[in-house]
């Protein structure tokens, strides 16, 4: 009976994840804001996080990865891509705080891309 519920669980996800694939491709196609998806890993110790951004500043990934670091969260394995887009894959977990979940992740994700495109504007500006 556990097997079962897992193997739909699971299944759910894929459909999950094959959504938010298609919007992240199509929000990239039309230039929207950055698309964050941040899904819990087997057991709840650690996260998989995917950042994708038509555009990428200067320091982007730093920023984010700070923003792991401040979560206490170790990235385990990463792909990047700063050249025009951003692009990220991590797989983030070990020394993960209690109250750290989905949301809490994402949101600090999101307030770096935030951050960092300020910054950036801000020295295009001058």
């Amino acid at each position: 009976m556990d097997a079962s519920e897992y193997i739909k669980e699971l299944q759910q996800r894929v459909v999950r994840l094959n959504q938010e694939i298609a919007c992240a491709q199509d929000a990239l196609r039309h230039n929207s804001y950055p698309t964050v998806t941040v899904e819990t890993l087997g057991g709840g110790h650690g996260f998989l996080i995917n950042v994708l951004s038509d555009k990428s500043c200067r320091g982007l990934l730093v920023s984010v990865l700070e923003a792991f670091d401040e979560l206490g969260l170790s990235v385990l394995e990463a792909t990047a891509s700063c050249a025009d887009s951003f692009r990220l894959e991590a797989v983030g977990g070990e020394n993960v705080a209690e109250n750290v979940d989905e949301h809490v992740v994402k949101q600090a994700v999101l307030q770096a891309i935030r951050s960092c495109s300020e910054s950036g504007s801000e020295h295009d500006e001058e």
